[in-house]
């Protein structure tokens, strides 16, 4: 059922005198985007007749067919808390249409809207529950973003430690204000290092409430003095951020991953969407981990999830299944980094899931050792071959993987793939600190 009708938002810009209302939508490589319009033009915009030039985002059209138009969801209208009170903004998340009213196929929410029509007509609702990681950096003299923090605290510890705890506090109040709950908000392991835990919502809700997140923490870290980063690994030898993806799959009000009759209370669906997940994990990869910088994370000795196995209790493999059972089974991929686009991500999730249900796929049995301290013959012994380990072979994976590109689509596909693949020819070029100290002398 709908939050707001037209009229509902109509009366609300009036009744809270806001001035500004910003048309959100996200382009392929996760960016968020925005064309800002005065109240005046509130009713032009609730009648999808906002334009915007397509052919200024990287990855949708071409110059020559350059126009498109954003149809807002009424149910993302909220106000933004922290701008001003006198003359407030809101914001409306809008999907792609081209001018004939079709949906752009090179929209990520529409290509995340796909996939849910699949899970319906199959009878499911797809829920996610995102954590999310980041890292809060002092600035310069000059405003300009560091590396370095002040904080000297470790997971779990609190301030005076914890030096970026206000800030944390102040997004989990933000966002709670915007309708959005928040479950959990902690230090992590590493020094400047945080996470805040968003409650499940049904997929498409979840993707832009981490749109909205991340908007929300890099604008009062910068209101702060301070710098968020969602870069997967911005320090060499220490942790890095991840965003777990906690996912479940409803019908008629009934999650369907809890079985009571199994001895790890787990039912068929779930062991299949497991074993679709591990199916196409090395495919989606490059979705989920879509930066140069993602595969310095994804490396052992980090707490990052290197290769593809599942457990019911295990923390070291990709997929674990946390504890709590019935309504609340669910399954956690741990492989994800915050850079991802979310609703690309979500849709190549589900879709592996569901070709696991509908192909009745097998999961590998469960792996309750430590992966993290396997040897190389262990990881052998368990047949376990390792996520890929450049941005490079993650592109690679993809383009083979028939299912990641049909969810994808040919458009979504071969801008997402030309785009990763020039930033990887850009990186391979540069010549970085690390081969000056390593080679200038010694060569």
């Amino acid at each position: 059922m709908s939050r707001y009708t037209k009229e509902d938002i109509l009366r609300l810009v009036r009744e809270e005198d806001i001035q500004f209302i910003r048309m959100q939508f996200t382009d392929i490589f996760g960016q968020l985007k925005n064309v800002a319009i005065t109240a005046s033009q509130i009713e032009r915009a609730l009648n999808n007749h906002i334009m915007m030039d397509g052919s200024s985002i990287e990855g949708f059209v071409r110059v020559e067919e350059s126009d498109q138009y954003l149809w807002p969801d009424l149910d993302t209208f909220t106000v933004l808390p922290w701008r001003p009170q006198y003359g407030k903004v809101a914001r409306l998340i809008c999907d792609v249409h081209d001018p004939d009213g079709a949906a752009f196929v090179g929209d990520p929410r529409n290509v995340l809207k796909r996939v849910l029509k699949q899970a319906s007509d199959m009878g499911f609702t797809f829920n996610a529950g995102p954590e999310l990681e980041f890292f809060l950096f002092q600035t310069d003299e000059d405003g300009k973003p560091t590396a370095r923090t002040a904080d000297e605290a470790s997971y779990f510890d609190l301030g005076p430690l914890d030096h970026g705890e206000s800030t944390r506090r102040e997004v989990a109040l933000a966002l709670e204000q915007m309708g959005m709950e928040v479950e959990a908000s902690h230090h992590e392991i590493a020094a400047g290092q945080h996470e805040i835990d968003l409650q499940y919502a049904d997929a498409l809700t979840a993707a832009d409430n981490i749109m909205t997140f991340k908007l929300a923490v890099k604008t009062l870290a910068q209101k702060n003095g301070l710098h968020a980063t969602f870069m997967p690994k911005p320090i060499s030898g220490t942790a890095g951020s991840g965003m777990h993806v906690n996912m479940s799959l409803f019908q008629d009000g009934r999650n369907v991953f809890y079985d009571e009759s199994d001895p790890r209370k787990l039912s068929p669906l779930a062991y299949q969407f497991i074993a679709g997940l591990l199916a196409h994990v090395q495919g989606f990869c490059a979705i989920t981990n879509p930066l140069v910088n993602s595969y310095k994370r994804l490396v052992p000795g980090y707490e990052a999830p290197c290769y593809p196995a599942w457990s019911s209790s295990n923390r070291s493999a990709l997929i674990r299944i946390p504890n709590p059972r019935g309504q609340g089974t669910r399954v956690e991929l741990r492989s994800p980094d915050p850079c991802c686009n979310p609703y690309l991500t979500f849709a190549v999730c589900l879709a592996a899931g569901l070709d696991g249900i509908r192909r009745q796929l097998t999961p590998p049995e469960e792996i309750t050792a430590n992966i993290y301290e396997m040897t190389p013959a262990q990881l052998a012994a368990h047949g376990l071959k390792s996520l890929p380990g450049t941005l490079e072979d993650a592109i690679a994976a993809l383009q083979a993987d028939p299912l990641v590109t049909d969810t994808l689509g040919p458009h979504v596909t071969a801008q997402y793939v030309n785009g990763k693949l020039r930033e990887w020819e850009s990186y391979r070029s540069q010549v970085s600190q690390w081969e000056l100290d390593k080679y200038l002398v010694v060569y």
